[in-house]
């Protein structure tokens, strides 16, 4: 299929719910901390119904979508009877400084999000919820203060080509609510509607307002004015909290550390150690866990760490904090091992 057939025709576009995404540009990269620091990119996106925000997104959350994107649609695909040509993504970088490697992306994945037309792509592509979850701006995403956004954004432009056959868009897949009441707005910000009224939903301000469209007017309304119909997809907060119990004399105190990592992910070593280092604002710590018995075991190298985390499976545990817990210690303090035979 030549890639100018595949793009969106104008009457398919029309048929888009107004928060899908339409254009994506990459405003900025910014470092954030895990066990090891990482830049993510700053990407402003633009919707059909012509909301703009930003999202943030690491190269791996690029990956493992087109890693979907390719089993469900790519040309060996053997899970849909539909298939297209899709755009390339720039390779895996194993060495080099982080941040130079961050900044060498940018143009291609550009590139990857409008020059080659992800975005344009036939219109059951966009509407594929990996897609769509992959642009929405998340609670995570909405709290996030930029730092800076270095680059212009150009306008968006709408596609124009020609399509074989114009795929119908199923409209209840959209985020959606129904009107409980009339509503008439305070200002032109607000959007006025009619009891009954079905409006698809494009952002969510805070807990009491929402961003909607009906009847090509876009605007905010209460929330407590309509019933949710199909909510926004979930998208994962990549935070997750490491939970440090630490010891100083004979106090121990206990501090929760934001680790934007999978809670299945294993440090090495050295990267928890100069973690701890920072977090703690000291050079003469060691690193210790808890065993069965109660007993602190200092942790020495990664197979250590591998030790701690693999005991810790299957453990109970809290929503979005690691199953296994530091302890921290003074370097020189042992007289926190149990060291009675």
């Amino acid at each position: 299929m030549a890639r100018a057939q595949q793009l969106r025709a104008e009457s398919d576009f029309d048929q888009l719910p107004d928060d899908i995404a339409i254009s994506a540009n990459i405003a900025d990269i910014e470092e954030k901390r895990g066990f090891t620091s990482h830049f993510v990119f700053v990407i402003e996106v633009k919707t059909k119904g012509g909301s703009k925000y930003l999202i943030y997104r690491r190269y791996r959350q690029f990956y493992a979508l087109q890693s979907k994107l390719e089993e469900r649609f790519g040309r060996e695909s053997k899970t849909s009877p539909s298939t297209c040509i899709l755009p390339t993504l720039p390779a895996k970088v194993y060495v080099g400084v982080k941040q130079e490697i961050a900044e060498m992306r940018i143009p291609a994945l550009n590139a990857y999000m409008k020059t080659q037309h992800l975005l344009s792509l036939p219109i059951w592509v966009l509407m594929d919820e990996d897609v769509r979850i992959f642009f929405y701006q998340s609670s995570y995403d909405a709290e996030q203060v930029p730092q800076a956004l270095r680059r212009l954004r150009p306008r968006t432009r709408r596609v124009k080509s020609e399509s074989p056959q114009a795929a119908g868009i199923d409209r209840m897949a959209a985020p959606r609510a129904e009107a409980l009441f009339d509503f008439t707005g305070n200002s032109k910000h607000e959007l006025n509607f009619k009891v009954g009224d079905v409006i698809f939903l494009l952002s969510r301000i805070n807990k009491d307002w929402l961003e909607g469209t009906v009847r090509g007017t876009t605007g905010i309304f209460p929330v407590s004015f309509v019933k949710i119909l199909k909510d926004f997809p979930e998208e994962e907060d990549p935070t997750n909290w490491l939970r440090c119990y630490y010891y100083e004399d004979t106090i121990s105190t206990i501090k929760d550390i934001a680790v934007e990592e999978d809670l299945s992910s294993t440090p090495l070593f050295k990267d928890l150690l100069e973690l701890m280092r920072r977090e703690f604002q000291r050079e003469d710590i060691a690193l210790n866990y808890q065993d069965a018995e109660g007993d602190l075991v200092r942790l020495l190298s990664d197979e250590d760490v591998r030790l701690m985390v693999k005991r810790a499976r299957g453990l109970p545990s809290q929503r979005r904090l690691f199953p296994w817990k530091l302890h921290v210690t003074q370097e020189d303090n042992y007289k926190v091992y149990n060291t009675v035979p």
